[in-house]
């Protein structure tokens, strides 16, 4: 088992290799010129991705898709993935990753008009949508829809489910002292009140749970960040030039090259924001909106929100704390730095992650579904849904290392043919903004 789960590694390693990191980056490029820098239009979509009121069909508002979205998007790699990319990369990585969000915007502003525009009713009387009907309703690629729903449902169960799932019960049992039983039964019985109600139930949950979330975390790192602020200076001034210049965490060597903060950073800001993984699209496809560019804005601020606030935050938190040259990586590292604040620190870290990680494995869920759907047609919805909270028991009490490298794989493969779909259709991206490029000025009157 050691050596299949070394295996899966290297092949996880090898899919996240320079060729994809190469392909999602520059899409995040092309993206940004070929629309005109969207992200200029960043203000106007935040005021309209407060709106819950109906408008279009749909079957819940711009809100509830956005925050469903973030559900799934914001985890442990808005936390401890930024440690890992700081332990490997060195400060400078902060800076790569920030730039994987703000470039990343255009991406996700692209998945989301797509999907919205060739979304179809289901049998089940909802609005289905994403990269596979993408694929087989724009490219008339019914295959790679197919190839891309598979992937997708596969992933689902490791990088939002199992993995997940044994984080939040290893974090409580080490805190706590609680039996991974008791909080594997508790989180199965809580995923399971909020998923039977498919995805109007699941919106509703996420309006309430991510704002609070996201809200509780920021403030909570930006009083860290003052109880420091007499290094947060000095802080930005080493992201800035070890992003050029280079520092290696681990040992303090000098030298790791920007090469390697560009590298780390990069592939931890992809990860972390999904931009043009294809996952997010999924869940904009069931907005209310009167046309696709309403929808598409709004869900470009999930990239925003995700990385360009919340992981450049924790960045801030974990270089200005200075243990990233203490050897220390991932989980331990994000420990180390929040613990030197009392009692603020490891609260905020504890409830973070604690809301991060569970919120994840209920957005997860409607991308898994979707694609179960796409793959077995409506019949597969319920099973699917009790799969589901059967893996989130299963997840809380056994730490499966081959089921996060599966998942890690899959949800790397997920990119390509979405990636695909937006390059082959960027014609049509850009004449659909075009098209509704005055809507976008009348947002907040602007």
């Amino acid at each position: 088992m050691e050596n299949f789960n070394l295996m899966l590694e290297k092949a996880g390693a090898l899919v996240w290799g320079a060729p994809l990191i190469i392909l999602l980056f520059g899409t995040h490029i092309f993206l940004t010129f070929r629309l005109g820098f969207v992200q200029r239009h960043l203000w106007k979509a935040i005021k309209l991705s407060f709106s819950t009121k109906r408008e279009g069909e749909g079957d819940i508002s711009h809100f509830g898709a956005l925050t469903t979205a973030l559900a799934a998007t914001i985890g442990t790699g808005n936390i401890v993935g930024v440690a890992t990319a700081v332990a490997a990369g060195g400060p400078g990585a902060v800076l790569w990753m920030w730039l994987t969000g703000v470039f990343g915007i255009a991406t996700k502003y692209a998945e989301a008009l797509l999907a919205v525009k060739y979304r179809v009713v289901s049998s089940t009387g909802e609005f289905s949508g994403g990269p596979m009907y993408v694929l087989e309703r724009g490219l008339n690629a019914r295959w790679l829809g197919l190839v891309f729903a598979f992937f997708t449902a596969v992933a689902a169960f490791g990088i939002g489910n199992m993995v997940q799932a044994n984080s939040i019960s290893q974090m409580l049992s080490e805190s706590f002292g609680l039996s991974v039983w008791l909080s594997g039964l508790v989180m199965a019985g809580l995923t399971a009140f909020v998923i039977l109600g498919g995805i109007k139930s699941i919106a509703r949950f996420c309006e309430r749970l991510v704002p609070f979330m996201a809200v509780f975390y920021v403030l909570g790192c930006a009083v860290i960040l003052f109880f420091n602020w007499e290094k947060l200076p000095g802080t930005i001034t080493l992201i800035l030039n070890s992003a050029f210049n280079g520092q290696a965490a681990v040992g303090g060597f000098l030298g790791a090259g920007m090469k390697e903060a560009m590298r780390f950073g990069i592939a931890r800001g992809l990860f972390s924001n999904e931009s043009g993984l294809g996952s997010a699209p999924i869940v904009a496809a069931a907005a209310q909106t009167t046309n696709p560019v309403r929808q598409a804005l709004v869900s470009s601020t999930g990239t925003f929100w995700d990385t360009v606030v919340v992981c450049l935050i924790t960045g801030l938190v974990i270089v200005s704390a200075g243990d990233w040259q203490s050897g220390l990586k991932g989980a331990a590292l994000t420990k180390s730095a929040f613990s030197h604040i009392p009692y603020i620190g490891p609260t905020v870290l504890s409830l973070g992650l604690l809301t991060f990680v569970f919120s994840t494995i209920i957005g997860w869920e409607y991308y898994g579904e979707k694609a179960a759907e796409y793959l077995l047609g409506a019949r597969a919805i319920k099973p699917y849904r009790y799969l589901w909270i059967a893996a989130v028991l299963a997840g809380s009490v056994a730490a499966l290392p081959a089921v996060w490298n599966f998942a890690d794989i899959f949800n790397g493969l997920m990119a390509v043919p979405n990636l695909i779909s937006l390059l082959l259709l960027a014609p049509v991206i850009a004449a659909e903004t075009r098209a509704h490029i005055g809507d976008i000025n009348r947002v907040g009157g602007g």
